[in-house]
């Protein structure tokens, strides 16, 4: 009777750690590519997908005085660059939005009329395209594309889990920042078989952001990823631009 029980209990013990277990010894990508295993200690619920926050571990509300305005984090994310407020951005405005954050004129050329021609047609109402090309905030969930971190879902939600992923994947140097080489390896173990553009544009977003948002020691760190997800960096870049323009006049 008394082997029984203990017998039982190892075999339970051992179902149990093969249910809950992160790594696979026959998979070294698992090792390599760890994942947190606490985050219901910081963020309730982090696997539920967040409609209009974008929480992490040290911001479980997320973003302190950022203003949703009913949108999702992937609507968010996008609206900075809608000047005009009317719900739709055309490429002049994604390129005085790009300017406002720190761009120069060329990539702001460049980047703005690639994001249009991206994300125009998916996000259109009807099915004919338009010279001017414009994205509409409302569908932009219809512009998500394969090869990126899993962080927005497929209506525009923010996975928090997904989020913290990026850091204990890739964060080796430190678990709060990723250096160039780091955002690099991210963005090869997002790769999707035969998805070109989504391996493209992944590797150019997260190059974009960070030329503008590195620090001074060469990482760009959590809160300025998690603040590209809301919009909330692009807001606070635009903010500190027109300060220091203002301060040199």
């Amino acid at each position: 009777m008394f082997y029984t029980l203990i017998h039982t209990h190892k075999m339970e013990t051992s179902e149990d750690s093969i249910a809950l277990a992160t790594v696979a010894p026959m998979a070294p990508v698992t090792s390599k590519r760890a994942v947190q295993t606490d985050l219901e200690s910081s963020i309730p619920k982090p696997y539920m997908a967040r409609a209009m926050a974008a929480p992490d571990m040290e911001h479980p509300d997320g973003t302190p005085d950022h203003d949703a305005r009913g949108l999702s984090v992937l609507q968010q994310h996008v609206s900075f660059f809608d000047q005009n407020n009317d719900g739709i951005v055309y490429p002049w405005e994604t390129y005085s939005g790009l300017r406002s954050i720190g761009f120069n004129v060329l990539f702001a050329l460049i980047a703005g009329l690639g994001f249009n021609l991206t994300f125009s047609y998916p996000s259109l109402p009807g099915y004919i395209p338009s010279l001017l090309l414009p994205v509409y905030i409302e569908n932009i969930h219809k512009g998500k594309h394969p090869s990126d971190s899993g962080t927005y879902d497929t209506e525009g939600r923010y996975m928090p889990v997904y989020f913290e992923s990026m850091f204990s994947k890739y964060g080796k140097t430190s678990q709060d920042k990723l250096t160039l080489r780091e955002l690099w390896n991210m963005t090869e173990g997002n790769r999707v078989a035969l998805d070109l553009v989504g391996w493209i544009v992944n590797k150019f977003e997260w190059g974009a952001v960070y030329i503008i948002a590195r620090d001074d020691e060469g990482y760009l760190s959590k809160e300025a990823m998690r603040g590209v997800f809301d919009g909330s960096l692009f807001e606070n870049l635009s903010k500190k631009n027109a300060f220091k323009e203002k301060k040199m006049v």
